[in-house]
């Protein structure tokens, strides 16, 4: 069995710089697989009991989030696994997965067996999915230039749109407190806007169509009432839209470079993810260095500037990050967990019996926690 060697710590005693600065660590790192493996995805349950991990050798590997206990792995696919996700709170250990397979599978992450698989045929890789619709039971997944649609409680197809695209479909997403909207982005440039209550076809449900202008890598949504998609493309731009006016609100096209302006580390070379935090009204740029740095970019789409980094996590990745996951509080003075091309997962967590230091990055506590009054700005190192 796997287990999970806590790096040592540096320094003793705790102290604080005139800044007022906390600082952050590593709480421990470690091999997610023995061999020369990425690490794609990491995603958590909803009561946060496990995470899921996502692999190049086309395995989802279980740990505690908390422990970095290793619980088991799930194997089948037989090609690169593009998405996992867990189900949500009515069955929540469940996880789907898709791949370039030609398939979507489900899991039972307490024992770790395949419960059903749907095949799409034809040799048609499955990039995403999402779980949504105006009743809540559609399974909606982006194809080769195709979206399809099947009803989840019987696993029965009930749509296909195929006219929308005209190249890959990368995301498709329902939109969170809008039953039956979906959106989609593909390669062709374009991410379009569905109404699926109603008879899903090409002729009337399409919505709206944003004109990206290049291949689109991840979309997801932002704003009050969740009515803005962020979209990160392939050429490392980034993009805010307003999808009930149709409105581009900010076009970052030189993104990595105003990046890279607000920091003294190495370059930025490309975005991860983006993170938007509801209560605090926020989006954070995820970007990161070929080297393993990354950090948090606070993006202000109303002014259309990226700011200074509120997070920098740096000492510990070899190479490219893959994911970034955030913990939903402070658990166990846990920030989060984040994965890359060297095979490694690390935890990174805030640990006062580390010594601080100017020369140190930090991480702000609203990615963290909302304070009632102000957000101190907490450093982060790993050791």
């Amino acid at each position: 069995m796997e287990t999970a060697e806590a790096m040592e710590v540096e320094g003793e005693g705790l102290s604080s710089n005139r800044d007022g600065f906390k600082r952050f660590g590593l709480r421990n790192s470690f091999q997610a697989s023995f061999d020369d493996d990425y690490v794609f995805q990491i995603v958590p349950r909803c009561d946060w009991a496990s995470m899921a991990v996502s692999l190049s050798t086309n395995a989802v590997k279980f740990y505690s989030p908390l422990t970095a206990q290793y619980l088991g792995e799930c194997r089948g696919h037989s090609s690169t696994i593009n998405q996992i996700s867990f189900l949500g709170p009515n069955s929540p250990h469940m996880l789907y997965s898709c791949s370039s397979d030609s398939t979507l599978r489900a899991w039972d992450s307490r024992s770790f067996q395949q419960v059903s698989c749907i095949d799409t045929g034809s040799m048609q890789e499955v990039f995403s999915f999402s779980f949504g619709g105006a009743g809540d039971n559609l399974l909606a997944a982006g194809c080769k230039s195709q979206i399809l649609f099947w009803d989840w409680r019987t696993m029965k197809r009930v749509a296909c749109l195929e006219e929308c695209h005209m190249d890959d479909v990368t995301q498709v997403h329902f939109i969170s407190g809008h039953p039956g909207k979906l959106v989609s982005a593909s390669v062709d440039g374009l991410m379009c806007l569905f109404d699926t209550s109603g008879d899903i076809n090409d002729d009337e449900q399409m919505l709206s169509v944003f004109n990206v202008g290049t291949s689109i890598s991840k979309i997801g949504l932002c704003g009050d009432g969740y009515r803005k998609l962020w979209c990160l493309t392939h050429i490392e731009t980034l993009s805010v839209w307003d999808w009930s006016d149709n409105i581009n609100e900010a076009s970052f096209e030189d993104a990595r470079l105003l990046a890279t302006a607000n920091w003294t580390m190495d370059p930025i070379d490309y975005f991860i993810n983006c993170h938007y935090s509801e209560e605090e009204d926020r989006l954070w740029a995820i970007a990161g260095t070929n080297a393993g740095s990354f950090a948090y970019f606070p993006v202000d789409y109303r002014t259309k500037k990226i700011q200074s980094p509120e997070a920098i996590f740096d000492g510990s990745h070899t190479g490219i990050i893959r994911s970034v996951l955030q913990m939903n509080t402070m658990n166990h003075g846990i920030f989060g967990w984040s994965g890359g091309e060297d095979g490694r997962l690390c935890c990174w967590r805030s640990d006062d019996s580390i010594i601080p230091s100017s020369t140190s990055p930090w991480v702000s506590t609203t990615l963290v926690e909302k304070s009632p009054r102000t957000h101190m700005k907490f450093r982060h190192t790993p050791y």
